[in-house]
């Protein structure tokens, strides 16, 4: 983790600074501002956060991370699974490994639930360093399949799934 940054669940007290970090990390990007900070205050409304951490540094949250619950069939069966959207990060301290520590924890949390999968989506060169693979989430029927739209397995004792379906949280559809 880099020096001086600490990573910690987020509350409701760090709703406005997670706000501003989220719309400045999104405001300067090909991506634009697209609503992930409502997104975020949908999702944790809803009841569908699975995993919200903040990333501090001198007192000033610098990054966010949210992993949200998904409804997954695989196989004929229901598995636990949460979808990593969005993460943020200040623009001013992008590239100094804030985003890598916020997932790592996350995925560590997630893990510790017992959630079996999770899914993002996202640029295909940054993902697939933390084991993420458009390969394992092309098996799944999904509204955002392609080749940016990735997947991996959390719990090493569940089997690979051959194919199934993958919805987000109902918050995502409500977004448009």
């Amino acid at each position: 983790m880099p020096d001086g940054l600490v990573v910690r669940a987020a509350g409701a007290e760090d709703a406005d600074a997670i706000d501003a970090v989220i719309r400045a990390a999104f405001a300067g990007t090909q991506y634009g501002h697209q609503g992930e900070a409502e997104l975020v205050r949908m999702i944790e409304a809803d009841g569908d956060a699975l995993a919200s951490l903040v990333a501090e540094r001198g007192g000033e949250i610098v990054g966010h991370v949210l992993f949200s619950r998904m409804n997954v069939e695989a196989d004929g069966r229901v598995l636990a699974a949460a979808g990593l959207a969005p993460v943020s990060v200040a623009p001013d301290r992008q590239g100094q490994g804030v985003g890598d520590a916020l997932i790592r924890a996350g995925l560590a949390m997630l893990r510790g639930q017992g959630i079996a999968m999770s899914f993002v989506l996202g640029h295909e060169n940054y993902y697939p360093r933390f084991g993420y693979s458009p390969d394992l989430a092309a098996r799944f029927v999904s509204p955002f399949s392609g080749p940016h739209f990735m997947a991996m397995m959390l719990d090493s004792g569940t089997a690979l799934p051959q194919g199934g379906r993958a919805d987000y949280a109902p918050a995502f559809g409500r977004m448009g």
